[in-house]
């Protein structure tokens, strides 16, 4: 009998009001004005990770850590890898290298002195290394990080490298693996299936149907993501936010927790480790 590949399943740790769906209407400087619910969420994943015995990789906001250093005590206590997905979540095409630099040491800073760990995998807001951003790459490098999961290989208005591998790969010219998020094709074309907005939106046989694909024909893991506040339908809404925002923040929230319990029971998982990837040498 041939086994499947184990996937990785990996959770990225903001709240509500810190999504690029509302940046429009929500500044960062306004941040302490909304009630936190990025807590009571990230525990309710980590209860159930717990109870269908999965680890993960928890890629978490600086600016949360610094708030909430018990929930990142929590994460690592119960098993879990810990990386990092900025200080202050904002898309890296909209800022300066030197601002870059800032924030990610500032996060990586925070998230090594509260988790006890190195960190050494990174994950954009957004998903916001494209290629007017790659720079951030050699920035990445220089901080000392040794993995990174930012690179979308898809068409999207905020996000995306189309023409980027789709599993596993030594960057050029960096000492670094990429792991980019995971699409599963159909007659040619990648359909991001994966996680987040995309797993909300398509129905749970549709998300099935092709992971396994991804498993089964191509012989190949996935990696799928989460945000804690996908799990929450009873979250507040940011009632000014544009209607596709609040189409694609919104969407089936309702849905997110049974999905993602089916999701452990049809599929096996670890923390993405640079170092397992069959074939990615570095």
């Amino acid at each position: 009998m041939t086994t499947r590949p184990v996937n990785y399943l990996t959770i990225d740790v903001e709240d509500y009001f810190q999504v690029a769906a509302f940046e429009k209407v929500i500044h960062p400087s306004t941040w302490e004005n909304y009630p936190s619910r990025v807590v009571q969420n990230t525990r309710q994943i980590l209860d159930l990770l717990d109870i269908y015995g999965v680890k993960g990789t928890f890629f978490i906001v600086g600016w949360t850590a610094e708030r909430f250093p018990g929930l990142v005590k929590d994460i690592v206590a119960r098993g879990h890898e810990i990386g990092c997905h900025s200080y202050l979540h904002q898309k890296i095409y909209n800022q300066t290298p030197e601002e870059f630099r800032e924030d990610t040491k500032k996060a990586k800073d925070i998230l090594e002195q509260v988790s006890g760990r190195a960190i050494v995998g990174y994950r954009a807001p957004t998903y916001s290394i494209t290629k007017r951003s790659l720079w951030a790459l050699d920035i990445l490098q220089e901080l000392g990080f040794k993995w990174d999961s930012s690179i979308f290989p898809i068409v999207h208005d905020n996000y995306g490298i189309p023409d980027a591998p789709r599993f596993a790969y030594k960057l050029p010219d960096h000492d670094m693996i990429e792991y980019p998020i995971s699409t599963a094709l159909f007659f040619g074309r990648k359909i991001p299936v994966a996680g987040g907005g995309y797993f909300r939106i398509f129905p749970y046989w549709f998300t099935k149907m092709a992971l396994a694909r991804i498993n089964e024909v191509e012989r190949q893991p996935f990696i799928f993501y989460l945000h804690p506040w996908e799990i929450d339908p009873d979250q507040p809404r940011i009632n000014n936010a544009g209607l596709k925002s609040k189409f694609r923040h919104y969407r089936n929230l309702n849905k997110s927790t049974e999905r993602l319990c089916k999701l452990m029971d049809d599929f096996s998982f670890h923390p993405i480790d640079p170092f397992v990837e069959k074939g990615v040498v570095l």
